[in-house]
């Protein structure tokens, strides 16, 4: 079987349970790291799919690696290759396929309740909701001919499903240290807390419970997506 190719785009912002769960299912994979000038393959024929994890930059933002990005994802489209894209993966997903990437009405980080639509119980089973973790001030919009399955209080999309393809706004990758990591840059970020907006602390408080609980909806999403890899 040919390798999932693994895209990162900032050190912080690797597979994470992705990577543990292709692991556990012996599925191969390969991580191109754009954050060190790796560039992206010119296409996406010898790999079975295709994922894409998340960042601090924007879609929009004039770097070198984003419109090659763009045009391996509607490459695989064409070739009925999966694509799955995680935060900024889903945003570049929603605009590969023609939707826009615009500022969310607040930042949204830390943990809250994503709502699923009635067209996610193929995708995640009898789940009406759960608890993912957030870390995002834009958000992408539902490109032609995609489903929306999530979305919460503060972002409506949370989730889409195209054809074999799903793009991800929330972050159902993390681990622990990655949390941990990523509460160092809270600062950064320039906002005080609020109903959208969680502190390091209330972050971390309960935090393996929560990827715990989390992950059951990571494997049933992980688990639909890798059904329709390439074989061949």
């Amino acid at each position: 079987m040919k390798p999932i190719a693994v895209f990162r785009h900032s050190p912080g912002e690797g597979p994470g349970y992705f990577a543990t769960f292709l692991d556990r299912h012996s599925l191969p994979w390969t991580l191109f790291r754009l954050d060190e000038g790796e560039a992206p393959p010119a296409a996406p024929d010898e790999f079975s799919g295709l994922c894409f994890m998340g960042g601090p930059m924007s879609v929009n933002d004039d770097l070198p690696w984003i419109a090659q990005t763009l045009e391996l994802i509607r490459a695989a489209d064409r070739q009925d290759i999966p694509v799955i894209g995680h935060c900024l993966g889903g945003q570049l997903m929603s605009r590969a396929f023609g939707g826009s990437v615009t500022k969310n009405p607040v930042k949204e980080i830390g943990w809250g309740m994503v709502e699923a639509t009635a067209a996610a119980a193929d995708w995640i089973g009898n789940t009406p909701r759960f608890e993912a973790f957030h870390w995002h001030g834009e958000t992408f919009s539902l490109p032609q001919g995609a489903t929306r399955l999530l979305g919460s209080t503060h972002c409506a999309n949370q989730a889409f499903v195209r054809g074999p393809h799903l793009g991800l706004q929330c972050h159902v990758e993390m681990t622990d240290s990655m949390i941990r990591t990523w509460c160092r840059q809270w600062e950064n970020e320039t906002v005080p807390p609020s109903a959208s907006v969680q502190t390091p602390e209330q972050m971390q408080d309960g935090m393996e419970s929560r990827i715990e609980a989390m992950r059951v909806v990571a494997d049933r999403l992980y688990g639909r997506w890798v059904q329709g890899l390439k074989h061949i």
